[in-house]
């Protein structure tokens, strides 16, 4: 089928245009706009900057694509924004390129669903498989792992690290890194328990959800400082590739401290 662009929409010339791309009424897509095969802007879609939309991604009324990210640093360079496939971007979504200063990519995976309001700022690096609720929003340079929920309303700090499978409740202000499979509550959020639903509904066994728990059960319930039991964990879960996979994700902490149950509770 070809490409079907509606009489009122402007598409500038430069942009590249896929094979059963459908541009809907009052569209505005710029000059370095790519959009790749079966992608649907539905109505009022905003599109500029260097943007790439990947294979039957769907973008929804009055969402903003690609345009200057809100950062005070950036003075216009030709940085990027990149969207995977197989994506829904719904109403009012804003997703910001990147800047100089954090590797001059955004980079959002394949296969996920992004709700009304949801921003996704500059510099952030997104897994597959991600859902963002409505009004969930992203500060610069943060990454999000595969397979990761953030609930409505939630707000990530700059340069958060969440790794994949984990949940971020609704509301939330998260400032703290997030271990894969961890839960997250909270106005000021602190750590859970894991993300029993998500392991179960990710093919998880029992048995290893299981190893999980008592895994998760010594890192932040054991004695010692965390770095200690982190090691500890470390040793005795050697040889099991999902825990060492927390593991792996607590060791590299750098710029935000781990994401902790409260007052050491353990789920």
């Amino acid at each position: 089928m070809s490409t079907n662009i509606h009489p009122t929409a402007i598409v500038e010339d430069g942009a590249e245009l896929g094979t059963n791309v459908s541009i809907g009424p009052y569209c505005v897509v710029g000059p370095n706009v790519k959009l790749h095969d079966n992608v649907q802007l539905k109505a009022h879609v905003v599109m500029d900057g260097h943007t790439t939309v990947g294979e039957n991604t769907v973008i929804y009324p009055f969402a903003s694509i690609g345009l200057a990210p809100q950062d005070l640093k950036y003075k216009g360079e030709p940085s990027e924004l990149i969207i995977g496939k197989n994506n829904v971007i719904r109403e009012h979504a804003t997703m910001n390129p990147g800047t100089e200063g954090g590797g001059m990519k955004t980079v959002v995976g394949d296969n996920g669903l992004f709700m009304v309001g949801i921003h996704v700022a500059h510099d952030c690096q997104i897994g597959n498989h991600v859902i963002m609720a409505n009004n969930a929003t992203l500060a610069g340079h943060v990454v999000v792992g595969n397979y990761v929920l953030i609930g409505g309303l939630a707000a990530v700090h700059q340069f958060i690290r969440i790794g994949d499978y984990a949940v971020i409740g609704g509301m939330s202000a998260l400032g703290k890194d997030v271990i894969p499979f961890g839960r997250v509550k909270g106005d000021r959020a602190y750590l859970d328990g894991l993300n029993l639903v998500g392991l179960e509904r990710g093919g998880f066994e029992k048995d290893q959800i299981r190893t999980l728990q008592k895994a998760y059960n010594e890192m932040f319930g054991g004695d010692g400082t965390l770095d200690e039991r982190i090691e500890t964990v470390a040793k005795a879960y050697a040889d099991d590739p999902v825990v060492k996979q927390i593991v792996a994700f607590a060791r590299k902490k750098d710029k935000f401290p781990l994401c902790q149950p409260n007052q050491r509770q353990v789920a």
